[in-house]
């Protein structure tokens, strides 16, 4: 055990050495007379990952630890969502991206809470001059902030012409997009099933001119089985996770309110939409309706 121990400080001279993290007054240098046999190399290299992978989880649950629940929706009633934390966007203009569907008000048809989860229901049906109905939920005024992670547990719809998210916009009235920012935490168009898609935009980077700053990753069971879709926020940083793994990345570079506009409160948005310049590319197949995104919960932390 004793022979064991000075090869893995042998090693962990060499490990760090090389990763030029210390020099020769470092205490395991002595060690490096040691012979290091061939057969150790493996072994130590398991020992050395498994190290660093605990301690990086070790930290991360430390950094959550830290944190307090703030506001939070645990879908622990029947009806209507909860009129002290959700209010409705409503109409059918196409939002900015010619979308189809109709966001209606308090309709438990397409917004909803039962069997302990958030509904929202996308459904073919004529309303207004809009062939599709859904709901788009927002916390806008009831749950702002500034900073944060936020942890939306959710199973999402299956197919061609949907468009689900989890997002935010910036709370800023009137609103000016993207100079007032948007970050999504979760977007996934029915055409590309299975892929998955963090993004920030700002007057600097947004999608309209092409410099959006996004990230994708694959979950194949996205519309089977439940993830929880979570972002970390703060002054220097935010990373878009799914079941705690990190994805996605957008850094501030201090260079402004064009770059950067993440430093006043957001608020959080629910919604399918249906079509529209995205989603709707590569049609609407009628025949998947209705169409339903469940949440089981929402958590944010401060």
């Amino acid at each position: 055990m004793r022979h064991k121990s000075k090869v893995i400080l042998v090693y962990l001279q060499i490990f760090f050495r090389e990763s030029s993290k210390v020099t020769e007054t470092c205490p395991f240098y002595k060690y490096l007379s040691y012979p290091l046999k061939a057969s150790h190399m493996k072994k130590i290299s398991l020992i050395i990952i498994s190290c660093i992978t605990l301690s990086a989880c070790i930290t991360s649950a430390m950094a959550q630890t830290k944190k307090k629940l703030v506001w939070s929706d645990e879908f622990n009633y029947k009806g209507l969502p909860d009129s002290t934390k959700w209010s409705y966007d409503v109409g059918g203009s196409g939002w900015g991206n010619n979308e189809l569907q109709y966001y209606t008000l308090k309709q438990e048809g397409n917004a909803r809470v039962e069997n302990g989860l958030l509904i929202i229901e996308a459904k073919k049906e004529n309303i207004e001059k809009n062939a599709y109905s859904s709901a788009r939920l927002v916390t806008k005024g009831k749950g702002d902030w500034t900073y944060g992670h936020i942890d939306v547990k959710a199973r999402l719809p299956k197919g061609v012409g949907t468009w689900p998210a989890i997002w935010m916009l910036g709370s800023t009235t009137p609103l000016k997009w993207p100079d007032d920012g948007e970050i999504d935490i979760m977007e996934h168009v029915g055409y590309n099933h299975g892929v998955i898609h963090g993004t920030t935009h700002s007057r600097k980077y947004f999608h309209g001119i092409g410099t959006q700053k996004s990230a994708t990753t694959s979950i194949p069971d996205c519309s089977e089985a439940f993830h929880v879709y979570s972002m970390d926020w703060d002054a220097e940083s935010i990373t878009m996770l799914i079941d705690n793994k990190p994805y996605f990345n957008f850094r501030n570079e201090h260079t402004g309110n064009d770059a950067w506009p993440f430093n006043k409160p957001f608020h959080l948005l629910l919604n399918i939409a249906i079509g529209g310049n995205w989603g709707g590319q590569k049609g609407v197949d009628d025949t998947i309706f209705p169409q339903k995104m469940e949440i089981d919960y929402v958590r944010v932390y401060q």
